[in-house]
């Protein structure tokens, strides 16, 4: 038989117990045949004819293996159910995430027509009054300050960070309009520009001369010391 202590004399059981410890398959999952009957654990082989040398047949008890399937096809179904709830959830963050980002696009679109029109109004050298610009900026922090407490990944995050940044544009423009609406002499395209006419005379030289100037009436008094 080739197993050690065994011999005819032993029985079924302790059969499969020294199987068990070369293979590591529990004995009440064997089968042990012998000329293709199956042995009862306390039938001695040697009753059943096994000599030395015989050859017996040990296989796993189907019930056994049919059970180590489904705990096998229940633990693959469990990770796949497991697998599919990650992805789930994954897809409704992502889902959430993107609403949030739409949600803050959706009034910064209404803050950049008040930004736009900030602008129309400065550019036309209206002065305008400073709560104006403070209040488009406190209302695009606000927008700002959404868009930090969202959790994004993916395309999430990517549509996120562009509309972070179109915030922060909006801002450095405010800044620049209030700057301009303060000093409105500060930018060159608001400069005056002042042209004078010269007048040139047939004679071929240059001679130039200013305008005359407009006369005013002018009331003049003169006290007139007098000497001895």
């Amino acid at each position: 038989m080739g197993l050690g202590a065994s011999t005819p004399k032993t029985s079924a059981g302790e059969l499969k117990k020294e199987i068990a410890q070369r293979t590591g398959l529990e004995p009440e999952k064997q089968r042990v045949l012998f000329r293709g009957k199956e042995k009862e654990d306390k039938e001695h082989l040697h009753s059943a004819g096994v000599k030395d040398n015989s050859k017996v047949l040990v296989l796993e008890n189907p019930a056994s293996k049919e059970k180590k399937m489904q705990e096998m096809t229940g633990s693959k179904k469990k990770g796949e159910e497991m697998t599919a709830s990650k992805e789930m959830k994954e897809s409704e963050e992502m889902s959430k995430a993107l609403a949030a980002v739409a949600g803050v696009r959706k009034e910064v679109d209404k803050l950049s027509e008040r930004v736009a029109a900030l602008e129309v109004t400065v550019n036309s050298g209206t002065k305008v009054a400073d709560k104006e610009f403070d209040v488009s900026a406190e209302l695009l922090m606000r927008e700002l300050l959404k868009l930090d407490g969202v959790e994004a990944e993916g395309e999430a995050k990517l549509q996120r960070k562009a509309e972070v940044r179109r915030v922060q544009n909006f801002h450095e423009t405010l800044d620049k309009l209030k700057a301009r609406n303060s000093n409105p002499f500060s930018n060159s395209s608001n400069a005056v520009s002042v042209t004078t006419n010269w007048e040139t005379f047939d004679s071929g030289t240059g001679s130039f001369t200013s305008p005359p100037p407009k006369s005013y009436p002018t009331n003049v008094t003169q006290d007139w010391e007098q000497f001895d």
